[in-house]
């Protein structure tokens, strides 16, 4: 049986000015390799420190290592190229911004696994329960698939992220063959496909919304294919974006729930639940059996801090639909999805992932 952590959290964490310099340093050139992998164990061990302090039953790296949440994927697959497409932000600073996930302009090959930076150091030095985090084949289907580029290679999107199907699958396999014990995949585009006005856009340009889920769907079915499950904790997370305290997409999880959840083998969905945005808890009903649900009820765009009460409160609503023995409690997202981060201080997201703890030991106890 999978393990069960009360008081998760999706995984990126804020980085200090010193760990952003000199990242920034290292892309201009102005530093090498040696001296950026030194900053940035000094970084993990003191991040790991953190969460351990705090009590949070499962810890990260913060993803110190890695420009965004999906980078690791064009650094260790030759095929991507530097070419983006534009994503419409929502809130503080909203508009046409390109993605940071670069597009696929040649046939896609694996030079090393995506994660092998990172973990055989948190694996050392977790002293706890930790995940490594994985972007899902799905991430791309939207955002990394270019038509008069991309198609001289894959003729669809679907072929496009069979392949990094593939590739995820080897990933998977290779973490549980390496003995990490939590493995969460990210996937915030499937909320594309519940979103009125995103939906109307695809069409504009051409892309089926509902054929793109059920592509979506395929791909990250067929990366979970075959993968030993003893002794390994599989989640998914979805939100609705994350990038410097803006998001792209809105609307429950209605439209797209029974299958969403009823097609992908999981033992955890991470979702968010923070904001109206994400509308009410009765697409939770469509959770398998024996399925754990982390509600991201914490929010990590903005300083305020949730009332405790509110949580508990919110925790009983969505146990009516999904016995409280199978949710879990987390942060929305992530506090860093790209490096520069949200627009909170280091001291508020001590504060809400000490709120997480708190309330899960309150709520489970």
């Amino acid at each position: 049986m999978p393990a069960q952590y009360r008081a998760d959290h999706v995984g990126s964490l804020l980085r200090s000015p010193e760990l952003l310099e000199t990242r920034a340093a290292h892309g201009a050139g102005r530093l090498g390799a040696a001296a950026l992998r030194e900053v940035e164990d000094r970084a993990i061990r003191d991040v790991l420190e953190l969460q351990r302090r705090i009590g949070l039953d499962v810890v990260t790296d913060g993803e110190f290592r890695r420009g965004s949440w999906l980078t690791s994927m064009a650094e260790a697959v030759e095929g991507f190229v530097p070419d983006r497409i534009v994503i419409e932000w929502h809130g503080p600073g909203g508009g046409a911004e390109p993605s940071t996930a670069r597009v696929v302009g040649g046939r896609l090959e694996q030079k090393r696994p995506l994660t092998e930076p990172e973990v055989a150091f948190v694996k050392t030095h977790a002293r706890a329960p930790f995940k490594v985090t994985v972007p899902t084949a799905s991430s791309f289907l939207l955002v990394g698939y270019k038509p008069g580029l991309t198609d001289r290679f894959y003729p669809t999107r679907a072929a496009m992220v069979d392949e990094l199907a593939r590739i995820v699958r080897r990933e998977i396999a290779g973490l549980v063959d390496q003995g990490v014990p939590y493995v969460q995949l990210d996937a915030p585009y499937y909320t594309s496909y519940l979103d009125a006005q995103v939906r109307a856009r695809l069409r504009q340009h051409g892309v089926d919304p509902d054929q793109a889920f059920d592509e979506s769907l395929a791909a990250d079915r067929a990366s979970l294919e075959g993968v030993r499950r003893e002794g390994v904790t599989l989640g998914l997370h979805v939100c609705r974006g994350n990038s410097r305290s803006r998001w792209f997409t809105e609307g429950g999880y209605d439209p797209i729930a029974e299958k969403l959840f009823g097609t992908l083998p999981v033992d955890r969905f991470l979702l968010e639940y923070d904001t109206e945005r994400a509308g009410g808890f009765a697409p939770l009903r469509f959770v398998p059996n024996g399925v754990t649900v982390v509600l991201g009820l914490i929010g990590t765009k903005e300083p305020r801090l949730e009332s405790q009460a509110d949580l508990l409160r919110r925790l009983e609503e969505a146990s009516k639909y999904v016995p409280l023995e199978r949710l879990a409690l987390s942060p929305q997202c992530g506090f860093a999805s790209v490096a520069a981060g949200n627009l909170v201080s280091m001291d508020d997201q001590t504060r809400k992932l000490e709120l997480v703890v708190d309330t899960a030991r309150k709520a489970w106890r």
